[in-house]
């Protein structure tokens, strides 16, 4: 009857338009309060949340990702891949797929990667005939490459939640990473070979690929420091990403002269703002999972769970159902700061690995990040595009159904997983 409660009464303060970190938190308080525990636990949890070395990683990763944006980097890496591939059929599309990929192996951010990308691929693609539902459909779903592919901002808060190894959970997204990068590939390819409306781009000169290329390829460089540098133990994810940031500024300032004073400022504003919203919900989560903890409801969920759910396929059913109806209201770090503390004591009892179920999670999330009303790459490529919601919601189904079957993948085949994080 309470954990009834506290749910409904979560759910009530998030339907009348409370923020999540204010309703997280304070319905942690209040639970903290009337529970007799000691509301020197808030404050606590704040200090935790913001004094914390693997968080420092976001906001340092989003200031990089935001550098990089203003700085016109992704503008530069389609156009040396689109000189390489774009005279193929689909190669425009297969060039948006493939500059979603790297950038998202530069950033870490979903919305990072839709604007730079969708900013030069979109006019580029509808003029070259692809349809315009399609083409947006395509940029949404390109985006969410950067939250799987490593370096990824939810996989560093999902090891925060869980105490999982940041660096294993990273290499545990590179394989279903390169899986949703060849679906999306596969399908492109094919909608252009039997679209009518489509036209190949011309074939680029070799003068002219080698021109775009050696200006693309510092964005190339920082990509293959960052991933490999934290796989070969030379830096933390933190230290990568400081790293990061100090490499963006050096390619978009002396380096390529595209980066200045006010688009700098710019992005220190928009990354302040962005890390700001993201440590407020963190740290109402941690108060609020602190108090159901207290209450012993994970425990108890953990018991009804296990008692109901006795084989892990049905439980990653339920949950993935449960995903997909919280993704039309619920943005995807709230999902991740709400679920994963109740579900993450019952994974090793449905002998469910937590390494696997955080990129399980994480593609989940990035469901929601293209699901109406509220999946943020929507609202993203609307802005970028000038389209309307109903257009560009319209072409994102063919590669949601292409998320859920790498799901699918995930699960039938675990290793694609959990191969390299426990065997590299």
């Amino acid at each position: 009857m309470t954990t009834a409660l506290i749910l409904l009464a979560l759910l009530c303060l998030l339907a009348v338009g409370v923020p999540v970190g204010f309703a997280l938190g304070g319905l942690g308080a209040l639970l903290l309060l009337v529970g007799g525990f000691s509301p020197l636990m808030v404050p606590q949890g704040f200090h935790s949340t913001v004094d914390n070395f693997i968080l420092l990683a976001v906001p340092l990763f989003l200031l990089m990702s935001n550098i990089l944006l203003k700085g016109g980097v992704g503008n530069d890496l389609f156009a040396a891949i689109q000189d390489w591939v774009g005279h193929y059929p689909g190669g425009l599309a297969v060039a948006t797929i493939l500059s979603c990929g790297i950038f998202a192996a530069i950033s870490g951010s979903s919305v990072a990667t839709a604007a730079t990308i969708g900013t030069v691929a979109i006019p580029e693609m509808i003029r070259h005939g692809y349809p315009r539902k399609m083409v947006f459909g395509l940029l949404a779903a390109g985006g969410t490459l950067g939250i799987l592919i490593p370096p990824s901002i939810p996989l560093i808060i999902y090891g925060f939640i869980t105490e999982e190894s940041v660096i294993k959970l990273f290499l545990a997204g590179i394989g279903p990473g390169i899986l949703l990068v060849a679906l999306f590939i596969v399908f492109a390819v094919l909608h252009a070979t039997f679209s009518k409306q489509y036209r190949r781009s011309h074939k680029a000169s070799w003068q002219q690929r080698r021109q775009s290329s050696i200006r693309a390829l510092p964005s190339i460089f920082l990509a293959v420091v960052i991933i490999s540098g934290i796989f070969n133990g030379v830096f933390t994810p933190t230290e990568a990403a400081a790293i990061g940031f100090v490499c963006a500024l050096l390619i978009t300032g002396p380096l390529l002269r595209t980066l200045t004073m006010p688009k700098l400022k710019d992005a220190v504003i928009e990354s302040m703002v962005t890390t700001a919203t993201i440590l407020i919900i963190i740290a109402g989560a941690k108060v609020f999972g602190k108090a159901i903890t207290l209450y012993r409801i994970p425990q108890d969920l953990a018991v009804v769970i296990t008692a109901t759910f006795t084989e892990p396929w049905v439980f990653i059913l339920v949950v993935s159902l449960v995903l997909v109806l919280m993704g039309l209201f619920l943005e995807a770090l709230s999902m991740m700061l709400i679920m994963v503390p109740v579900l993450a004591p019952v994974l090793l009892t449905l002998g469910i690995d937590p390494i696997w179920f955080g990129v399980y999670f994480v593609i989940m999330i990035e469901c929601a990040l293209i699901t109406p009303p509220v999946g943020l790459n929507l609202y993203v490529i609307q802005s970028v595009a000038k389209a309307g919601m109903g257009e560009v919601a319209s072409g994102v189904w063919p590669f949601l159904l292409l998320m859920l079957f790498t799901v699918a993948v995930c699960y039938v085949w675990p290793n694609l997983v959990l191969y390299l994080p426990f065997h590299l």
